[in-house]
């Protein structure tokens, strides 16, 4: 499974990228607000630090309006990857991309019915948000699972990001149900790095050593 970094934080990038551990990042209107950057800026910026897809969302709410957003996203670097919502329009988006040769991304998936019509229309990926289907009393890991078995089952090869991870726990799930890709934000990547037992390690190591380097 590959990760990607969930930020438009290029502080945030550049330091995980660094780890040698990333293979894409995906971004959305909210985290591009959150840095009061422009916008294409910031995702041009992000190219230049992973080689690897970048997301970046249109904001139209309909497949006219869309198209034409993805069209200059699209020019911005050849691995941008144009987020699509979940919607009738979306999917009619999707469709058109697809035969100008765009990739894309399709979000605020919550089910894996949702994921199969995405994909037959013709999306590179597609992004179950677990977290939010937890947050609501489902088991989101179980939709990213019923959606790696209907892809499987029927040589379906768009990929499946699984999105809004809340805890490294979720990217250990999604992991052993077969997810592609975790997108996982930065906090949580730090997360994943540390263990008590670990802390406790490096400290026993530290004072055995200097009880002998003088010797």
């Amino acid at each position: 499974m590959r990760l990607f970094i969930d930020t438009a934080n290029v502080d945030e990038i550049r330091e995980i990228s660094r780890w040698g551990i990333l293979s894409g990042v995906t971004t959305n209107p909210s985290l591009i607000a959150k840095e009061g950057r422009n916008f294409r800026e910031v995702v041009r910026e992000i190219c230049e630090i992973v080689d690897g897809p970048i997301s970046a969302e249109v904001v139209g709410m309909t497949a006219d309006e869309m198209v034409p957003e993805a069209e200059e996203l699209a020019k911005i670097h050849d691995n941008v990857i144009i987020k699509v919502p979940m919607t009738d329009e979306g999917l009619k988006a999707v469709n058109i991309l697809k035969d100008k040769d765009i990739k894309t991304n399709v979000t605020l998936i919550f089910s894996a019915n949702q994921a199969l019509l995405a994909a037959l229309a013709g999306a590179t990926y597609v992004s179950p948000f677990i977290g939010r289907i937890d947050d609501i009393g489902q088991d989101g890991v179980l939709v990213v699972e019923d959606t790696v078995q209907v892809f499987a089952q029927h040589g379906i090869e768009t990929e499946i990001i699984s999105a809004s991870i809340r805890h490294p726990m979720h990217v250990l799930e999604v992991a052993k149900v077969g997810s592609d890709i975790a997108t996982i934000p930065y906090g949580v990547l730090k997360q994943m790095t540390l263990h008590p037992l670990t802390d406790t390690g490096i400290k026993r190591f530290l004072e055995d050593w200097e009880t002998v380097k003088n010797k």
